[in-house]
């Protein structure tokens, strides 16, 4: 069983930049789907990105794309997120998601992820 495991969040000041990454332990990580989630207080869980087993697959959410950057190291077991020109309403909980059963209709709904690590946070001072 595989376990996902965030780190990299921390309090930024708007306009600087982040790198969250998402390790996996237990098995092996390269056949699965990955993407990163994001929660706000109050708020519900919004899809930021994914990339498919191979990372030849990559999906932003639209009002993101230009800001951030997802990639992966499956030597490593690796999924990173690279947040740049960070806002303010870009703070909330990250967490990493990983699946073997995504497709492409359905990568950006929550539920179809079966795996779930526990978040990091990041907060956005202005």
């Amino acid at each position: 069983q595989v376990q996902l495991a965030e780190s990299g969040g921390g309090l930024v000041q708007a306009g600087g930049s982040l790198r969250l990454s998402c390790a996996a332990s237990g098995d092996t990580f390269d056949s699965y789907n990955a993407a990163w989630f994001r929660q706000a207080p109050g708020k519900e869980r919004e899809f930021v990105a994914h990339i498919s087993w191979s990372g030849g697959s990559i999906n932003y959410q639209n009002y993101l794309e230009g800001r951030i950057t997802i990639s992966r190291d499956n030597a490593k077991n690796t999924v990173y997120l690279l947040l740049n020109s960070l806002k303010p309403e870009d703070t909330a909980l990250y967490f990493c998601a990983a699946s073997r059963l995504t497709t492409k209709s359905d990568f950006n709904v929550p539920s179809a992820y079966e795996l779930w690590g526990q978040g990091t946070q990041v907060t956005v001072s202005s």
